[in-house]
């Protein structure tokens, strides 16, 4: 437990969501009390501040828990997020092509778990490619091209893409960065919505997402960009990511990639024609409906690092293949 708490930036984050989620309890509390609020819209708090409750410690314990139970959490997240998906497109009536990128999403955090990149980088292609050829035997080609189309994007987004996150964890110093990740995403959402009710303006993208505005996208760049930053320097200080022209590109990146896959599961649910890709998280939606954000930010963070500083470089690889 001490080697989790290493890192200053990791005490930093636990102990801002501890007193985050104590403030929520607060205010709710203090508007259930006063009356000030309407009942249905106390209980839709409570409904959301129930559901952080349970969502925090899921998403922090295993990465404090360790590199196994990190990978672990994310190839989960990754299955469950695709069994969404698959739902909601109709796709899981495609057993051939679910069970493929099933077994996908599985290998790729297997070859994560093993820090054997050269078969997770190996892996997005190779499976595209038997995704391409898997129900061709099947002699239906009428609406082949949208099935796999349908696999194609799904693997990329919650095997190939997700699993970046995992994969981070067999850097030494991972527990701060992926932390950093998760808080940074919500911090995203939490900014443009506030942006946006307190500014107004232009919306950004009415049809796919008429909540949206532009001031509110602009000030969660802002804010989510320069607390990235400002962690990102503590984080990697001493090191060529720590130079203020990464640091700022980390945090604008980490913000504007979180915003495109909000917007990016927003036109598949209106290309679809449903509001939410689940109920399973209550006030929240589905899994997809809070964790969409990190299908882009994953690999582009973890590309980004990996370029300047590396991630993993110096610890032992092909852990369970090797021999």
């Amino acid at each position: 437990m001490t080697a989790a708490f290493a890192h200053p930036v990791t005490i930093w984050i636990v102990s801002a969501t501890g007193a985050v989620l104590a403030l929520a309890a607060a205010a709710i509390g203090w508007l259930s009390a006063s009356g000030r609020a309407k009942p249905e819209f106390r209980r839709e708090l409570w409904l959301r501040f129930g559901s952080w409750c349970v969502l925090l410690p899921l998403m922090i314990g295993p990465v404090l828990a360790g590199r196994a139970w990190t990978i672990g959490a994310v190839t989960l997240l990754g299955l469950l997020g695709y069994r969404e998906y698959a739902r909601a497109t109709g796709l899981f009536r495609e057993r051939v092509l679910s069970a493929v990128v099933a077994l996908g999403i599985v290998a790729v955090n297997f070859a994560a778990l093993d820090n054997w990149y050269g078969f997770f980088v190996a892996l997005f292609p190779l499976t595209v490619c038997v995704l391409a050829v898997a129900s061709i035997p099947l002699d239906r080609p009428q609406g082949y091209v949208q099935r796999v189309g349908l696999a194609v994007l799904g693997y990329m987004l919650f095997g190939a893409g997700l699993a970046h996150l995992g994969f981070m964890a067999n850097d030494a110093n991972y527990r701060p960065l992926v932390l950093l990740l998760l808080t940074a995403v919500a911090l995203n959402d939490c900014a443009a919505f506030t942006c946006g009710k307190l500014i107004g303006g232009r919306k950004l993208l009415p049809a796919t997402s008429p909540n949206k505005t532009i001031s509110g996208a602009l000030g969660a760049v802002v804010v989510t960009g320069g607390v990235v930053a400002l962690l990102g320097s503590v984080l990697f200080a001493g090191t060529p990511m720590g130079a203020w022209h990464w640091l700022l590109l980390l945090g604008v990146l980490v913000s504007v990639a979180g915003q495109a896959g909000d917007l990016m599961l927003s036109s598949i649910k209106r290309d679809i024609g449903i509001k939410d890709m689940g109920a399973v998280l209550p006030g929240h939606g589905g899994i997809l409906d809070r964790f969409n954000s990190l299908l882009l930010v994953s690999p582009l963070v973890f590309h980004l690092v990996h370029y300047v500083v590396g991630l993993g470089t110096d610890a032992p690889t092909r852990l369970i293949t090797g021999g």
